[in-house]
């Protein structure tokens, strides 16, 4: 839990802005009381009244104590906040929990607590605590939710102080907040198969050393915290000195999830827009080939890689659930690229992070696709063991002809397995469209229709 400390020395809630801050939270029935008070001061001197004096500095008296009061009330109060989850799907809810402790020895009088939330979260949540004890704690919560991705911030709390007549309201604010990121809806995806992801694991898993007998062992030096069951007794006879087995490393498959986010391939906006839905499928593959073993990086048409820099791929273990988390915190906030081609991400997927020719699968997501881009997507396929391409016609999505049956051939003819993406198509069917046709491993082998 994050722990938030008011603006201030100590946790202690000062008045920021001073005395003249403070007057300028008079409430309107405090400035009502001002003009009264004002109003009957003139009228008794006018009109020789004293009484009517007195009751008009009262009027102007009173709200002018309270201010008074509030500016110099320290109430010192620490607070925090848990997100349960921290990284929530669009559309789906997360629950936000508040926590005000009293530290002082004094307890505090009417609070009003006010959380700051973008209004895509829904709106502004407001608690009133009665009286909250020495020492005391007192836990809120609320919900928020957004059919839009994106990272947003919340807070900083707010603590609303008003005197017992209602004549003055001051904020007050923590200087903390936290963030909210909203990643795209994922679908799950049905297993296929597809070639090159049979390398790293099963009965066809590589191996970086061979171990078909003692032979082949290639032994090293024990080092402090080996496990003295890997001690290989005939070299350590052999050499004098106690020698260990290698490890065993497994080759893991490579995978690339290229996205093209070029502001030109894409027309439209909202949840339901052809780039949104690149967004999401470009999240479910990501998911998807981390789960069924793959090295995976996220590579968009600005040359951007995720996770690494120089086109880096995830490692295995607890490594690939960070990187899992951070090429969705990636498509949480992808946006539209200013580029108009694809030359970047085509050197980024023939760079050395890419291996070479036979090793890897690459699945892209492409919007509308000129002839120099065809040629450049066509290209980008002679370093990959197989190559899958999603293709969204700016066209199609506008209810009019498709303008991409020539480019899709070009694909096929150059290795691709390239499929036409219809307005609102379910990915999961499409994904399983993608295993079921013939994965081309040749520049004149075409793949089944789109």
């Amino acid at each position: 839990m994050g722990a938030g400390a008011p603006r201030g020395a100590g946790g202690e809630v000062r008045d920021p802005g001073g005395l003249r801050a403070s007057l300028a939270g008079l409430t309107t029935r405090g400035r009502s009381f001002l003009a009264a008070g004002v109003a009957a001061a003139v009228c008794a001197y006018v009109l020789g009244q004293s009484q009517l004096l007195r009751v008009g500095l009262l009027l102007v008296v009173l709200p002018l104590i309270c201010v008074l009061t509030l500016h110099r009330t320290r109430h010192r109060v620490t607070s925090g906040r848990r997100l349960t989850p921290a990284r929530v799907a669009a559309g789906s809810e997360a629950r936000v929990q508040l926590r005000l402790e009293n530290v002082s020895r004094v307890p505090t009088g009417l609070l009003m607590l006010q959380d700051r939330v973008p209004y895509v979260l829904g709106p502004r949540p407001r608690f009133v605590l009665d009286r909250v004890e020495a020492a005391g704690v007192r836990e809120v919560s609320y919900r928020v939710r957004s059919d839009l991705r994106g990272r947003y911030p919340l807070g900083p709390l707010q603590l609303r102080l008003s005197d017992p007549f209602g004549l003055v309201e001051l904020t007050r604010s923590f200087s903390t907040y936290d963030t909210l990121t909203v990643v795209p809806r994922t679908v799950p995806l049905p297993p296929v198969r597809m070639t090159g992801e049979a390398n790293g694991y099963g009965d066809g898993a590589r191996r970086s050393l061979a171990l078909a007998g003692d032979d082949d062992v290639i032994p090293r030096t024990y080092r402090r915290g080996d496990d003295l069951r890997r001690v290989h007794w005939r070299s350590t006879a052999r050499y004098g000195e106690l020698m260990v087995r290698r490890e065993e490393t497994p080759q893991r498959s490579k995978a690339t999830v290229l996205l093209d986010t070029r502001g030109a391939a894409y027309e439209g906006a909202g949840p339901d827009s052809a780039f949104e839905w690149a967004v999401s499928a470009a999240a479910s593959t990501v998911l998807h080939v981390l789960e069924q073993g793959f090295s995976v990086r996220l590579l968009t048409d600005t040359g951007d890689s995720v996770p690494g820099e120089g086109g880096g791929f995830s490692a295995g273990g607890q490594e690939s659930a960070e990187a899992a988390g951070l090429m969705m915190d990636t498509l949480a906030v992808v946006g539209h690229s200013d580029g108009a081609g694809l030359s970047r991400a085509l050197e980024a997927v023939r760079g050395p992070g890419a291996g070479s020719g036979g090793d890897g699968l690459l699945i892209a997501f492409f919007g509308d696709l000129d002839d120099v881009q065809t040629e450049m997507a066509a290209r980008m396929r002679q370093r990959s063991a197989a190559a899958v391409a999603f293709v969204l016609d700016s066209a199609t999505w506008a209810g009019e002809p498709s303008r991409m049956e020539e480019r899709l051939r070009r694909l096929r003819e150059a290795g691709w397995t390239a499929l036409a993406v219809p307005p609102g198509a379910a990915f999961a069917e499409l994904w399983r469209q993608g295993g079921d046709l013939p994965l081309a491993t040749g520049a004149a082998t075409t793949g089944g229709p789109a």
